[in-house]
């Protein structure tokens, strides 16, 4: 089995697959502490659902970002830590290619959309080719109004950031003569869903990380100040 952990957002959710890819179980919820207190918690409780351990798994699947720094860095400590005791596979898939999977077969450009702050979006674009979804470039950060006129026309809006930044995407939209579509409501469970099957297509074909360079994907440096010198 494999064990799919997401902890981009304070939408997170975990999900465990089985030898033949099909989903047993998935839990997603709205984080309300910190990730760090519900995680494990949670892992243990639906490994104990399906009468199961961690040793017993063939993997683990991680979303690397971009997200929350230091909700990124649980969900990754955790994989590499879980992996490193018993030897496990870790597989991975970026947060935006999970936003923007469920919709590959849609038959255009789709734009993947996280909040990052300030104001700003995270994303990137996908398109299908020649049956493959692919990324076209690496993830860029941008506020709304620089981001939509550099998108091509037409093409479907998707992710979280549609729920974030709802308004300013629409209101810059209203004012340009492309075909933007967007992908509402924003239904956060299939992120881990997406996850949990690109992550086992991923371990079947070997495709797996090394744990000594597995890093979240941040986009930006953490915004944080210098101790006090001392007196």
């Amino acid at each position: 089995m494999l064990l799919a952990i997401d902890t981009s957002t304070l939408n997170a959710g975990i999900a465990l697959v089985n030898a033949e890819g099909h989903v047993l179980r998935l839990v997603q919820w709205r984080s309300q502490h910190n990730h760090s207190v519900e995680l494990l918690p949670a892992i243990q409780a639906m490994l104990a659902a399906e009468s199961t351990e961690v040793r017993h798994l063939a993997g683990i699947a991680v979303a690397l970002g971009p997200g929350r720094f230091s909700a990124l860095r649980v969900g990754i400590s955790v994989a590499k830590g879980l992996a490193a005791a018993w030897a496990l596979p870790v597989v991975a898939a970026g947060t935006l290619e999970c936003e923007a999977y469920p919709l590959r077969a849609a038959g255009l450009p789709v734009a993947a959309l996280l909040d990052a702050g300030r104001g700003e979006l995270a994303w990137a674009l996908f398109n299908e080719d020649q049956g493959r979804f692919q990324q076209d470039a690496p993830e860029e950060i941008a506020p709304p109004e620089r981001l939509l006129p550099r998108l091509p026309s037409p093409v479907l809006l998707c992710g979280e950031g549609l729920h974030d930044h709802g308004s300013a995407i629409t209101d810059t939209a209203a004012t340009l003569s492309q075909d933007i579509r967007l992908a509402t409501p924003y239904l956060s469970g299939l992120r881990i869903s997406s996850l949990a099957h690109l992550g086992y297509a991923r371990l079947v074909s070997g495709e797996t990380q090394d744990l000594a360079t597995l890093q979240p994907a941040y986009l930006r440096r953490p915004t944080i100040t210098e101790p006090n010198r001392p007196a």
